[in-house]
């Protein structure tokens, strides 16, 4: 798929309706995927996608959220632009949350809303709102056309800004009237962007000597990287600018897979639930190399504590991230891919870093990230571990819902690549793996993927199983069912007295599972996943017991269906370690 370029369909010489346009764009930037859902609003879009059928292929999610969740899986997991499309009012209301969601996690995708027309926008017609202003600060652009002559360069400049620069979402909402209005297209019309400049952004020689220096001059080195390592394409360059200077790697959440996390310089994830090696590394660090970062809050927890020893660069393509939360020593905006590359032809290693290398040993033998092995039940941590070494060789695409499971998934399964860990991280969406983990699918038919959810969070989305079994979709669900928001009674744990506030997803009048026991065994069937499952002709297994923890992943990863393993976990158990919010690496919880 292209993000640019000169339309790879001849002009058109008779006048065409500007849903059948818009579809065409679509077709010349290289989409063959839509997810869709259609209303009245939108029927001349969906009309114009059954005459490219042949071109791009239609998948009908059964609520908007799985719309713009699909797309983002399908970006998530390509590289490439995911495409969305929802009626007027409130199907473009569903789709704001995954549009926010795209923003703050930097992903590419295309939001296209139907609209009433354009003699009745601000008269509250029916099925109206006002979406370009609902959406203005969760997009990175957005549009409302009201001229169909304008749709060929809108889509041109909506995929342009989109997968430039910072990657993120761009709206364009289109009134009915003008999907149905005629004209003769110009594919190839100019696009008018004032202002919008990023060919330019790469390091200039003397910002990549004064980081080399830097370098050099380091004997407590640490490479802190993010999301834009992923998106920017730039794992390869920063493994190789790692393995050359032996400087060990700790990534956000974001980051994850975007440097091998079995790799010897791994230090694995950093901040709230990152682990103590990583964090005390960067505490302890003389230089700290921020790749692709945006400075989060559950990664420097107090701001003016984190990595307070050392000298900061700060790389990243957005010029609006530098200085914006941690002020940094050296800061150079740059594509990252760029920079990286001229780093690993001109930096020298530093001098000796035997003593560095051996402490960040000591800390990792002293506080692995570990769980209760003799535990008679079965652990979520064991869980996602079994089946990390029952997939590592099968290049399997993961992705989260959002809570404990979330942080577990990104502490014990070892991401090897980039685009095989997708989550929502910035925004926190819950309900956001099972309809992600199905855009992957429709992206990479011939690859595994399991959506590692909670059961608060699949809830949320548990309609897009239905879109699995109809297009053909067969997803798989690794289901840590403890019967509460986990992460919420985490916190009442810690910092509420263990006062529960409507944290128990469980009948009112269960009293195993609301106090002290765990309430797991054959009779905790509420509500009961493989039933659902089974509805929407999806395979299922419940299982509890620790000796059939393995077999049941083998039989759930190796099933030709989409397949849900709903596997009973207690809900006491804790995502250690953890720094509480606003704490510093002193602050850090173990036990």
């Amino acid at each position: 798929m292209t993000s640019v370029g000169k339309a790879e369909s001849p002009q058109a010489a008779e006048k065409t309706s500007g849903a059948d346009i818009t579809i065409q764009c679509l077709v010349n930037h290289g989409v063959t995927t839509v997810f869709a859902y259609p209303g009245g609003a939108s029927i001349p879009l969906h009309q114009a996608l059954t005459r490219f059928r042949d071109k791009i292929r239609v998948i009908l999610p059964r609520h908007e959220q799985g719309c713009g969740f699909g797309a983002q899986g399908y970006a998530r997991a390509t590289g490439r632009i995911g495409v969305c499309m929802a009626t007027s009012g409130p199907g473009a209301t569903n789709l704001v949350t995954t549009i926010a969601d795209a923003k703050l996690d930097s992903v590419p995708i295309i939001a296209i809303t139907g609209q009433v027309g354009t003699s009745v926008i601000g008269t509250d017609a029916f099925q109206e709102t006002p979406i370009v202003e609902v959406c203005r600060s969760v997009t990175k652009h957005h549009y409302l056309v009201t001229d169909v002559k304008d749709i060929t360069r809108v889509i041109r400049e909506a995929f342009y800004v989109a997968n430039t620069g910072r990657k993120g979402p761009v709206l364009i909402d289109l009134p009915k009237d003008i999907q149905l209005a005629q004209t003769v297209p110009d594919y190839d019309a100019a696009m008018d962007l004032p202002g919008y400049r990023v060919e330019h952004l790469r390091a200039r020689p003397e910002e990549i000597a004064e980081v080399a220096a830097a370098i050099r001059r380091s004997k407590r080195p640490v490479i802190y990287a993010g999301g834009g390592i992923v998106s920017g394409d730039a794992s390869e360059e920063l493994t190789a600018l790692a393995h050359k200077l032996q400087i060990p790697v700790t990534t956000t959440l974001t980051g994850l897979g975007g440097f091998p996390g079995d790799d010897p310089l791994a230090l694995d994830m950093l901040g709230m639930h990152g682990t103590v090696y990583a964090n005390y590394a960067v505490d302890e660090a003389d230089l700290v190399l921020a790749l692709g970062v945006r400075f989060d809050d559950r990664v420097t927890g107090k701001v003016r504590e984190f990595a307070k020893r050392g000298t900061i660069v700060h790389v990243d393509i957005d010029a609006s991230e530098i200085n914006k939360i941690k002020p940094v020593d050296i800061a150079v905006v740059s594509d990252l891919k760029y920079a990286l590359g001229e780093l690993v032809k001109t930096a020298e290693p530093p001098g000796d870093l035997g003593a560095w290398h051996k402490q960040i040993a000591a800390w990792k033998k002293a506080d692995p990230l570990d769980y209760d092995h003799d535990s008679e039940h079965i652990l979520p941590q064991q869980a996602i571990q079994t089946l990390w070494e029952l997939t590592k060789d099968r290049d399997a695409i993961i992705s989260t819902g959002v809570g404990q499971h979330q942080m577990w998934a990104a502490q014990f399964y070892r991401f090897r690549r980039p685009r095989r860990w997708l989550s929502s991280a910035g925004l926190g969406t819950m309900g956001f793996g099972l309809p992600a983990a199905m855009g992957a699918k429709a992206a990479h038919p011939d690859k595994l993927v399991v959506d590692i959810d909670g059961d608060g969070s699949m809830l949320m989305n548990i309609q897009e199983m239905a879109t699995c079994h109809c297009e053909k979709l067969p997803v798989k669900v690794l289901l840590l069912n403890n019967m509460h928001l986990g992460m919420v009674v985490q916190w009442e744990d810690r910092f509420n007295a263990g006062n529960r506030a409507h944290t128990y997803l469980g009948p009112i009048d269960d009293p195993e599972a609301i106090g002290e026991g765990n309430g797991i065994g054959p009779d905790r069937r509420y509500p009961d996943f493989v039933a659902i499952a089974k509805g929407f002709s999806w395979k299922g297994r419940r299982v509890w017991r620790k000796a059939e923890l393995a077999d049941a992943i083998r039989e759930m990863i190796d099933s030709p269906d989409a397949y849900l393993l709903d596997v009973q976990v207690p809900y006491q158990e804790h995502v250690l370690p953890m720094i509480p919010s606003g704490m510093s690496v002193t602050d850090l919880i173990r036990v």
